[in-house]
Parts: C-alpha cells; sequence; structure tokens
C-alpha cells in the first residue's frame, strides 16, 4: 500500500480526483446566496433533527464567507478533477490541515456537532493525500522517472 499510494503513482492521483469530488459536491451548494439559504435549512435541520444542534440564524456577513469559501473551493475541485497533480494532493493536504484546525477550533467553542462528521472526512483525505509525501521525503525526486512531470513540487527541470 505504502508504494502504491506513493505520490507519482496513478493510485495516488486517483485520490486527489476522489478528495476533488467530494469537496465538490459537498461545496457547491455553498457558492451562491440562493443555495446556501437550501444548505443552510438542511444542516440547520439535520443537526436539529439528529440532536447534534443548529446552525445560527442567516445574515449576510455569514453568507459571503460560506459563499467566498465555497466559490474558491468549487474551482479548486474543478481543477483537480480535470488536472490531478501530485503536487495538488500536497496543496490540498495541508488545506485539509488547516480546514481541519478550523473545525477543530470551532467544535471546541460550540459549533454544531454536525461538523464533526466533516472534521473527519478533512482528516480522512488530508492524511491520505499527505503522508505519502512525508514517506517519500527522503528520496531524491530527480531520481524518480517520474520527476518533474509528476508535479513534484521540489524539482526544477522543467521550469
Amino acid at each position: 500500500m505504502i508504494r502504491t499510494l506513493a505520490p507519482e503513482r496513478p493510485a495516488y492521483l486517483r485520490a486527489v480526483r476522489a478528495s476533488a469530488w467530494y469537496d465538490l459536491v459537498v461545496t457547491a451548494g455553498f457558492a451562491t446566496p440562493w443555495t446556501y439559504a437550501l444548505v443552510h435549512d438542511a444542516l440547520s435541520s439535520s443537526g436539529n433533527a439528529l440532536g447534534l444542534g443548529t446552525l445560527p440564524e442567516l445574515d449576510p456577513v455569514q453568507t459571503l464567507y460560506a459563499n467566498l469559501m465555497g466559490s474558491v473551493v468549487v474551482v479548486w475541485a474543478v481543477l483537480r478533477i480535470v488536472r490531478p497533480l501530485p503536487v495538488h494532493g500536497l496543496l490540498d493536504g495541508i488545506a485539509r490541515t488547516l480546514f481541519a484546525a478550523w473545525q477543530a477550533y470551532a467544535l471546541a467553542h460550540g459549533a454544531l456537532r454536525l461538523l464533526w462528521l466533516f472534521f473527519g472526512v478533512e482528516v480522512m483525505f488530508g492524511l491520505v493525500q499527505l503522508v505519502p509525501w512525508w514517506r517519500s521525503r527522503n528520496t531524491n525526486p530527480s531520481d524518480t522517472a517520474a520527476g518533474a512531470a509528476a508535479g513534484h513540487p521540489l524539482t526544477t527541470e522543467g521550469r
């Protein structure tokens, strides 16, 4: 499994693409004020029905930040779906680490407990995309067959 998910392997790129599809499905509804209102109501209703809490009432600033996040994540997801590269997995893993940190902070401060589900997925996709880089950190990227063509961020070939 370690070699299968090495950053230069096709299985790793499938993981990058899978995380992108997840992001697209989960965040597309955040990208517009109209769809965010629907997502907000659905998340709040689900949280209430499961006894996990509800979201605060909608307001324009909350909607703005949800739309900004949704728009950026949708564009980033489309890039990883259309052109997955190993470096996209590395950067996405770093972004997921940040997202998980902010989700943990929100959960520690009383956020809707339904957020735990999203936190778990962030951590899982973050590990899937970062562990292969961590394991290959002592490998000289110019010695691999893939080299810069695989999108290794530390190579200078082809620049």
